[in-house]
């Protein structure tokens, strides 16, 4: 293997591995410091302190407050604080969460994992704890509550109200940090747990910067994934050299272009990560360089994958509807349909097969819905709708109807009609 054939390969697996461990936050640093500061005179100052991180999914809220918590565990977290994880998904009632709570904090009542006596009791126990003791003595508690808009749906809201309570009125300093996407959530709360909330809400949102900063902070996060640092198995010349070509790439207009696209379609760390993985991933003997066209195409492949995916976990009954629209479109030449239209292109192929299941017209409504929340299908304009029924109100198919036909074979538990039925001409 030639010099530069062997550069071109370790380079690969430098920035694989640095995209794989990156676990950087770029363009949050103001509140990234405001949560540091949160949780720090909680535990150092004991203070008492309640938040909510507000961001659209896959900003790097969790990711955020992983990387904070990472850096307070360098200053003697453990003998200072304990950390209180609880997940919305995980945690479904009180109950739950409270046997959560009591096991993490490794309370008497805690044997084992399972914790004994009823609700209002467990409820009693924790709140002796959090109230008893002094500043001085006790270590701070620090509660961090994932998808905290699913603890708002919890009978009367007692575990939030209790914990907010306690965090204005113990002498054990507790901070609660509730993270989710639900930007309006603090509506969602019960007056009597508003009244005992801070009110101090957390942004994570580029938004309130210009779409000049916010381009700016996206380019700089390719850039800093595509760097490369000097190392003993690279000379200087070709890190230097490797550096200024990605330099290049990034100024150019038309990069520039192709960001600001992706930014306005999925802003999410978790898509960009994975585009730069994939472009990485295609750099060999034979190309030793990064191009625009390699960010395009990579771009519609991880589009494609993500929409079949969308398609795969249809039920039956949507699938169906998907292919009536197919043919709908194809037999009248018209990219426009309704509800109705398509429900009686379903009964008549439904009628026509003896082994499939008929559903009722609002369970066919429902599905109809369905595809329309998942985007795969959209209204074809908002004017005059509100003095249409739903179910004549013009819809357009959002996907290529070829995507269906990919999808269907493998759907597996399809049955054989409906597959059948995808690419029939007897439509």
């Amino acid at each position: 293997m030639s010099i530069q054939n062997k550069d071109i390969l370790i380079t690969r697996s430098h920035l694989k591995e640095n995209i794989l461990k990156n676990k950087a936050v770029i363009g949050y640093e103001k509140q990234q410091s405001q949560i540091l500061n949160l949780l720090k005179d909680s535990i150092y100052a004991g203070e008492s302190n309640s938040a909510l991180l507000l961001g659209l999914r896959s900003v790097g809220k969790t990711l955020l407050v992983n990387n904070i918590l990472e850096e307070l565990k360098d200053e003697s977290f453990e003998k200072n604080a304990i950390l209180v994880h609880l997940n919305g998904l995980i945690h479904t009632d009180d109950r739950l969460a409270l046997k959560a709570i009591t096991t993490q904090m490794n309370l008497d009542n805690a044997v084992d994992g399972k914790v004994f006596g009823s609700f209002a009791e467990n409820l009693a126990f924790l709140l002796a704890c959090l109230k008893s003791g002094s500043k001085e003595t006790t270590k701070s508690i620090i509660f961090i509550l994932e998808e905290f808009h699913l603890f708002c749906a919890h009978h009367n809201q007692t575990l939030l109200y209790n914990l907010f309570d306690v965090s204005q009125s113990a002498q054990t300093p507790i901070c609660v940090l509730g993270i989710t996407f639900q930007l309006e959530i603090i509506e969602s709360l019960e007056k009597r747990v508003k009244s005992r909330f801070s009110h101090r809400q957390i942004f994570l949102s580029h938004k309130e910067d210009d779409q000049v900063v916010e381009i700016d902070i996206r380019l700089k996060r390719v850039r800093d994934l595509l760097r490369l640092k000097p190392t003993s198995r690279l000379t200087k010349n070709y890190v230097a050299s490797w550096n200024k070509h990605v330099q290049d790439v990034i100024q150019d207009d038309k990069f520039h272009t192709f960001m600001q696209r992706i930014l306005d379609v999925n802003p999410n760390e978790q898509t960009l990560n994975k585009l730069i993985f994939l472009v990485v991933s295609q750099l060999n003997d034979r190309k030793s360089r990064l191009s625009l066209k390699d960010f395009e195409v990579q771009y519609q492949l991880m589009e494609s994958e993500d929409l079949l995916c969308v398609i795969q976990d249809l039920s039956v009954l949507e699938i169906c509807l998907l292919i009536a629209m197919k043919h709908h479109i194809e037999i009248h030449d018209t990219s426009t349909f309704n509800f109705e239209i398509i429900f009686t292109r379903y009964s008549k192929f439904v009628s026509s097969i003896s082994n499939i299941q008929d559903f009722q017209r609002t369970a066919v409504l429902k599905a109809f819905e369905h595809l329309q929340n998942l985007r795969l299908i959209g209204p074809v304009s908002s004017i005059g709708l509100s003095s249409l029924q739903k179910e004549y109100q013009n819809f357009e198919l959002l996907i290529p109807p070829e995507q269906i036909v990919e999808a269907i074979p493998k759907m597996i538990f399809l049955p054989t009609e409906v597959a059948q039925w995808a690419t029939s001409d007897l439509i």
